[in-house]
């Protein structure tokens, strides 16, 4: 029942909270489709979730538009930059695979780009422009035209084979809004606790209560991925 009023919340454009996995980051997300994302959206996060807020980008359309993994752009310069190549991030506890983490990014008709009314600017109009049905190089042209890296807005880039190569909140995320029938760009952030810590799964669960929102964990998503 939590997966399918997930999906039927992210069809009318609401939040929702997934956690990940008792043996991976024991972290619950916020995420909504990012064509939904508004001012108010992300102030929520901030307020109420606390993490980094970040923005999906399908992997098939990062890797024809140009938009790498900011692991690649590190180890491009590692002959340069020397001090990059001993921060090589092959330790991560929880995770054997690359991280999801992308270019920054902010839009152009943005002033700092951090505030609530930028972020949601640039990550709407981010989405708009690389799901705008165009051939890749307008929207190459136009993401070159309206927005400048870095910035204040956090992309992640999706797997090759979500919840295959890696069972993230990126892949999660996604996985959930391909169910969906939405596209696949999520706007995530970690929920965090007041001792120090990610917030509980079950703090989490009982902040979804509270608030009326559907909360589902990674294995619920996992199982109904792999009966597709």
């Amino acid at each position: 029942m939590s997966l399918k009023k997930a999906l039927e919340s992210i069809k009318q454009g609401k939040m929702v909270l997934v956690y990940d996995f008792d043996d991976r980051e024991k972290e619950t997300d916020m995420m909504i489709p990012s064509q939904f994302v508004t001012p108010d959206i992300i102030r929520t996060m901030r307020k109420d979730a606390g993490g980094l807020i970040c923005t999906i980008t399908p992997y098939a359309l990062a890797s024809r538009l140009g938009l790498p993994f900011l692991s690649d752009v590190f180890s491009d310069e590692y002959g340069k930059y020397p001090t990059m190549k001993a921060m090589v991030p092959n330790d991560i506890l929880y995770d054997r695979t690359k991280s999801s983490f992308g270019i920054t990014i902010n839009h152009r008709r943005t002033y700092t780009g951090i505030t609530d009314n930028d972020r949601a600017l640039t990550i709407t109009e981010y989405v708009r422009t690389i799901f705008s049905g165009k051939d890749d190089k307008e929207i190459i042209d136009d993401l070159g035209k309206n927005f400048r890296a870095p910035g204040h807005v956090h992309l992640l880039n999706s797997s090759k084979d979500i919840l295959k190569d890696r069972r993230g909140h990126t892949e999660l995320c996604s996985a959930l809004l391909r169910m969906a029938g939405i596209d696949p760009s999520a706007t995530i952030c970690e929920m965090l606790g007041d001792d120090g810590g990610s917030m509980s799964k079950s703090e989490a669960a009982a902040y979804a209560e509270r608030h009326g929102l559907a909360f589902v964990e990674g294995r619920e998503i996992l199982e109904a991925w792999n009966k597709r």
